[in-house]
């Protein structure tokens, strides 16, 4: 195998796996890349057996071939080269791939690629096709609330599914770990035969790292085993969660009435600033909520107490109620107004949160007990 590569193209696809080979693994090839030249194309492909990325780089091929080689060293000797240089690679033996870029020659250890687990790219079922830009907003707006609870393995990651609501299709996407929830829908032009999934969170972060580089035309097929995406040149395919996730919809409260909208940037501002008395891991707060007064304060034995007031517009009855400061921080990172909207019941139930610039997002926070 020989080829001649573009040093900043090749770096962007290699860029791409590393978050899915597994660095330290009892399967010294799940540590490798695989490089492959053949039918007039040039791909390289990772895999840690649950997810695996393939992608097609641009190229010349001097010589078919394929070969695999440790993706962490590959990575950083090309990362360290001159932007806009170009390398030459080649095999010189079933154990050694030669890496030359003017004046810099590697030699670099090779393990033989049909040891390299590739699995089928075919999924079953029907593609959705949408713009990458929207299902990575959808994806940015709920993966904060994904729990890390491995007992609970069937919220460790995003539920993908179809809803019908108002008679309008959507593709909706919902995270919660207990304590929180988020959901977010963006709109179908039409039905699509979609398999209901939980998107593992490993597979997912990879995936926003993608979209947040490519702009374009997304495909998703589902199947109740695997999920794959492809854009332009890259296919991504993941096993799925095995599990059930829980019917959320008895969780989103209908008759909070008490609304109380507050400016983002002053209340996460004087949160952040406030909870700097906390200790507490979770960070916890109280607000007491008077007519167009909301207070933030935090009673922490070891370092102290303290309280801020924000002005605001209220003509609920008073309210006092606790709340993971965490969980509002995290909340209004994804808020596109200038306001957010609260809307409560009462200091025991759980707090329903909206954008008034994103009627397709909601947020659920369960509120704590605060003395």
């Amino acid at each position: 195998m020989e080829l001649k590569l573009n040093r900043d193209l090749f770096l962007k696809s290699l860029s791409h796996i590393q978050g899915i080979v597994e660095k330290k693994n009892t399967i010294p090839i799940l540590a490798n890349v695989l490089l492959d030249a053949s039918n007039g194309k040039i791909t390289i492909s990772a895999t840690d057996l649950d997810i695996i990325i393939i992608e097609v780089i641009k190229g010349e091929i001097i010589k078919e071939g394929s070969t695999t080689t440790t993706a962490q060293v590959i990575y950083d000797l090309v990362r360290k080269l001159p932007s806009g240089s170009e390398i030459l690679i080649s095999q010189k033996t079933d154990g050694q791939l030669s890496l030359i870029s003017a004046k810099s020659n590697f030699n670099l250890k090779c393990l033989p690629p049909k040891d390299f687990p590739i699995t089928q790219d075919d999924v079953e079922g029907e593609a959705l096709a949408i713009s990458s830009s929207v299902f990575l907003k959808l994806l940015n707006k709920t993966k904060f609330a994904i729990s890390n609870d491995e007992t609970r393995h069937y919220l460790n990651g995003i539920y993908l599914h179809k809803t019908n609501e108002n008679n309008q299709l959507y593709l909706s996407a919902v995270a919660t770990d207990g304590h929180r929830l988020s959901k977010s829908r963006l709109v179908l032009d039409k039905d699509v035969a979609f398999e209901a999934v939980i998107l593992p969170k490993k597979t997912l972060f990879e995936l926003v790292t993608i979209l947040q580089e490519e702009n374009s035309e997304l495909k998703i097929t589902a199947s109740k085993t695997k999920i794959r995406f492809s854009i332009n040149d890259i296919t991504l395919i993941s096993k799925v969660i095995d599990g059930r996730f829980p019917d959320y919809s008895k969780v989103i409260p209908t008759d909070n009435s008490n609304k109380i909208e507050v400016n983002l940037s002053s209340f996460i501002s004087t949160i952040d600033r406030i909870n700097s008395l906390s200790s507490d891991r979770k960070g916890t707060l109280k607000l007491v909520v008077n007519k167009d007064i909301l207070k933030l304060l935090v009673n922490d034995p070891s370092a102290g107490d303290g309280v801020e007031e924000i002005i605001l517009s209220y003509s609920g009855p008073d309210l006092e109620i606790g709340f993971n400061s965490k969980y509002l921080i995290d909340v209004g990172g994804v808020i596109e107004d200038k306001n957010m909207m609260i809307y409560a019941k009462d200091p025991s139930s759980p707090v329903l949160i909206h954008d008034p610039a994103d009627i397709n997002s909601l947020h659920v926070i369960m509120p704590m007990r605060v003395a």
